[in-house]
């Protein structure tokens, strides 16, 4: 295969109360099914919230499962629970393997690899990462496999949070350590990743729309499928919109297009907030 094209969505949050998400993921639906890219990748947060409602996760499958082509899945924070960080209290859910093993159950794998177009694709679950889960070390030793047998291949990682806002090793805080992957496993990361031609990280859960590059590998965020967070409540260090991004990869090249599907709208938290009586 020349040429390989590869459709990121992120934050879907599907549940059946929030009509306005359902809405624009049919938007996204209707786009994927005029492009007809090789695969769909989310990258995490598919449901509005799996600790507490499996039919959420059931739900979200169900939409997918509509979709034209096929699908890879990772999970985010709403699906499975959060990373446990050095700073700050812990969060709420915490990751568990009861919710790791119901996303794998219902919605597939939470972590893969494959190859396409001279390249190698490798998913991860990021929200096991501090975790202490038997997971999480099994997770690594894959990892520490998979890089092994990449033989000069340029990668793409994807996973639900972004490595780091701008520099690896800048200090933590307690914003850096929910938003992106915590210290020590972001380092385990990044220096397990030294070793290959890693060109490209994609991630979601930020619900901003960003593009930059870090030495010699391009990180891109994808904006949420499903809604925007407002200033009020979360800084603005990217574009907030809704939206999806679309890759071109050949064997030594890609390509990156930020889209938006037609139809889509900008719903704000406050109106899901709203929906849920204040509560989240």
């Amino acid at each position: 295969m020349s040429e390989f094209r590869l459709t990121q969505i992120s934050d879907t949050h599907l549940g059946q109360r929030f009509p306005g998400l359902i809405a624009n993921f049919h938007r996204i639906s209707e786009h994927i099914d005029a492009g007809r890219p090789d695969l769909v990748v989310n990258t995490g947060d598919v449901s509005f919230d799996g600790p507490t409602s499996r039919d959420d996760v059931a739900f979200a499958r169900r939409l997918h499962d509509a979709l034209p082509v096929a699908c890879r899945y990772l999970p985010g924070n709403h699906d499975i629970g959060d990373n446990p960080t050095a700073i700050g209290p812990p969060p709420k859910p915490p990751v568990a393997e009861t919710h790791r093993q119901q996303f794998c159950d219902i919605v597939g794998e939470d972590h893969w690899s494959f190859e396409a177009a001279g390249w190698r694709f490798i998913g991860l679950n990021s929200l096991v990462m501090n975790s202490g889960l038997a997971f999480e070390a099994e997770q690594f030793d894959w990892l520490s496999q998979e890089i092994s047998r990449t033989n000069g291949r340029p990668v793409a990682l994807f996973l639900h949070k972004p490595v780091f806002l701008n520099l690896p090793d800048a200090p933590e805080t307690l914003e850096t350590s929910i938003r992106y992957v915590p210290q020590p496993a972001r380092a385990r990361l990044i220096e397990m990743f030294a070793s290959v031609d890693l060109r490209l990280i994609a991630s979601g859960h930020v619900h901003q729309r960003r593009d930059f590059t870090y030495r010699h590998t391009r990180h891109v965020w994808a904006p949420s499928a499903g809604f925007k967070i407002n200033d009020a409540r979360q800084d603005r260090i990217g574009t907030k919109e809704v939206g999806l991004v679309e890759y071109r990869f050949r064997p030594d090249s890609f390509e990156v297009r930020h889209v938006r599907a037609a139809g889509q709208v900008d719903v704000d938290i406050e109106e899901l907030l709203a929906q849920m009586g204040g509560g989240h």
